[in-house]
């Protein structure tokens, strides 16, 4: 894949988040590169680090606001993204950072 081709790929995910969680802050980090050789990067599936900020996070526990990521990306998670690790924070927590 080109690094052009992995923009667009971190460009759409940063905007379907900021769209459906209505995030303040995202950094999608391309991490594909660290997995060359591994079952996913073999099948075109990308290995993405992501920080994401909402509000929509307050009153979740750490893993009810992944859930609601995985559940925004969710088709994503069937092709374009085999592995996403991510830090999901309210805008209180991101400010006391």
């Amino acid at each position: 894949m080109s690094s052009a081709d992995s923009m667009d790929r971190r460009s759409r995910i940063e905007a379907k988040l900021a769209t459906n969680l209505e995030a303040t802050y995202i950094e999608i980090v391309d991490e594909s590169h660290l997995h060359a050789g591994h079952e996913g990067a073999r099948s075109g599936g990308g290995h993405f680090r992501a920080t994401i900020v909402s509000s929509r996070f307050e009153g979740l526990s750490k893993l009810a606001a992944q859930r609601l990521v995985y559940g925004v990306l969710s088709e994503e998670m069937t092709g374009e993204i085999h592995a996403l690790s991510m830090t999901t924070l309210t805008p209180a927590q991101w400010a006391a950072r």
